[in-house]
């Protein structure tokens, strides 16, 4: 459990560090950029080697049903998160909300803690959860003024839908390659 709890210190910690030390994080110059990419990189191996290597503790019994609303909670994480992709007109919510990525991840953590009720994926999922709302506060504290970009037209929303559900599949098979079944038995 240490290495988890370090792994989303760390994470944390790489991504606020622009926020919270604007002029430590440019003393670093364009180098800098490597240096956090990897303090990225090195927390999520910790926090996935250390979710892996975490004991069972149950908090609480997730009902069954749960299941179903987590895998379409992370259908609709996977098209916000997609929705900011294309370059200038954006799908929606892109261009309604101003954090579609972190959205994303409220909606993904949200989805997992649903479904999880042992001690290291409260910590984990919950972790995540609290970071992504704590980004969007210091970017909108750092950041006031945001102008919503022009909606996207209906290619953009195809090409959307086959990359979430194509997504949704392959996260779905890699659930299954790591022995654990993101649908009801």
């Amino acid at each position: 459990m240490l290495l988890l709890i370090i792994g989303l210190i760390l994470w944390v910690g790489a991504h606020w560090f622009k926020r919270l030390k604007p002029d430590a994080r440019s003393a670093l110059g364009t180098p800098g950029k490597g240096i956090i990419a990897l303090l990225i990189i090195a927390a999520l191996a910790l926090m996935v080697i250390g979710y892996r290597m975490a004991d069972f503790i149950p908090v609480w019994h997730p009902p069954l049903f749960l299941t179903h609303v987590n895998n379409l909670a992370m259908l609709l994480a996977f098209w916000v998160y997609g929705s900011s992709a294309a370059k200038g007109a954006k799908a929606w919510p892109a261009y309604k909300t101003r954090h579609p990525q972190l959205l994303a991840v409220k909606i993904w953590a949200t989805a997992h803690l649903l479904v999880n009720g042992d001690l290291a994926s409260i910590i984990l999922f919950g972790g995540l959860l609290a970071w992504a709302v704590g980004s969007v506060i210091l970017i909108n504290r750092a950041e006031p003024e945001w102008t919503a970009p022009a909606p996207a037209g209906r290619a953009t929303y195809i090409r959307l839908t086959v990359i979430s559900l194509v997504m949704f599949v392959l996260v779905a098979a890699i659930h299954f390659w790591l022995g654990v079944s993101p649908f009801p038995s």
